[in-house]
């Protein structure tokens, strides 16, 4: 039950996070996907970021990348599912920057890909989408870095006040 409830408020934090103004990419919707993978079930750490950006986008808009960018972020959540048997700070890190370098090969990928590209469809066109994008990078990263923590060491913070409050509670 408090699991459910706190997925539900993680849902909406990924939600209101993409409705409020922020610098591109910088959200917590890897950062979820990732928590969600060490914390939750298979079930959630899937369906969890996916939910936040499709909840979001009915308000924000559909476009042509969306398969692209919810790939990205399923694949978050398969790193996510690594994680829970190696919850290591140095793991969560490395996890971290590696699910920003799948949503930027992924989603940049799919710019290039798509049937009316911005970019020729050659090995140059698709380097010249990556480089233009690494403006991107920067936000993708330094946000899930900042959301990636914020969750993992305020969940690991309630734990042990309810660990000690319940241990307390039973001398």
């Amino acid at each position: 039950m408090q699991r459910t409830i706190f997925a539900v408020i993680i849902l909406f934090l990924g939600v209101f996070s993409r409705l409020l103004p922020h610098p591109p990419n910088f959200t917590p919707i890897a950062a979820i996907a990732l928590f969600g993978g060490v914390y939750f079930d298979k079930r959630y750490a899937l369906i969890l970021p996916l939910a936040a950006m499709f909840l979001s986008d009915i308000y924000l808009g559909f476009h042509d990348l969306m398969p692209w960018v919810y790939s990205s972020f399923l694949l978050s959540g398969l790193i996510g599912l690594w994680l829970k048997h190696h919850r290591r700070p140095s793991f969560i890190l490395g996890g971290a920057l590696a699910s920003s370098a799948v949503f930027f090969l992924v989603t940049n990928f799919g710019v290039w890909a798509l049937p009316q590209p911005a970019y020729p469809h050659t090995l140059a066109g698709l380097a010249e989408c990556y480089v233009v994008a690494i403006p991107f990078l920067r936000t993708e990263v330094l946000g899930t870095l900042a959301y990636t923590g914020i969750l993992f060491l305020l969940y690991e913070a309630m734990v042990r006040v309810f660990v000690a409050r319940k241990e307390g509670a039973n001398i």
